[in-house]
């Protein structure tokens, strides 16, 4: 209860003493980025400057990343052939392997605490390459599943960094395993198309 209570005093001081201070710079620093943001907004048509963090647009553009490249199920031409190799011949990238593995470097603050991978090293192992047999799949037609899953290993140093109150460096060998599925549809043709069935929902 009292921690909590000297939190509560400390933000209301240092919010007192910001509003005392900022409308009192030598430049009019609050009002004048205020006048021409709107001055701006108004020469361009548009809405007024807003201030975006690095962090949330980059966590906008990871997001459309991982959307066009990895959150997406493909669907194959049929493979012609009676014996035609079907195996899984598209194992998981070093980039969708490190945007698997949970992220515990973001979020820190400059100077007070950091948190980077050093010295990565990914070993991937198969683990399934299974083909189911052909059903009609709503949106897709007739078509099989290729069960393709990977187990990938990655061993990395992580160092947490700090230099300011206490200035320290800790180092720590780290091994994380994750699951990567690379499961993809592939068009029935040919008298295997003829006899499939219903996918049930």
């Amino acid at each position: 209860m009292t921690s909590s209570k000297t939190r509560v005093k400390r933000w209301l001081l240092a919010t007192v003493l910001g509003l005392m201070v900022l409308p009192n710079t030598g430049c009019r620093l609050l009002i004048g980025l205020t006048a021409d943001a709107f001055n701006l907004g108004a020469f361009w048509w548009t809405t007024p400057l807003i201030p975006v963090s690095p962090y949330m647009s980059q966590k906008v553009e990871d997001a459309y990343w991982d959307e066009e490249r990895y959150a997406k199920v493909p669907i194959l031409d049929p493979v012609e052939g009676e014996n035609a190799p079907l195996f899984c011949l598209d194992p998981p990238s070093s980039d969708e392997v490190m945007r698997t593995l949970p992220d515990s470097t973001s979020g820190g603050v400059a100077f007070l605490a950091e948190t980077s991978r050093n010295n990565v090293r990914i070993i991937v192992e198969p683990m399934v390459d299974r083909l189911d047999d052909c059903r009609f799949v709503p949106m897709v037609g007739p078509a099989r599943i290729h069960h393709c899953s990977y187990k990938c290993t990655i061993y990395f140093e992580e160092v947490k960094r700090s230099y300011w109150p206490v200035p320290f460096t800790h180092r720590d060998q780290r091994q994380e395993v994750v699951y990567v599925d690379h499961d993809h549809y592939i068009r029935c043709a040919g008298p295997d198309a003829n006899s499939i069935t219903l996918e049930s929902e």
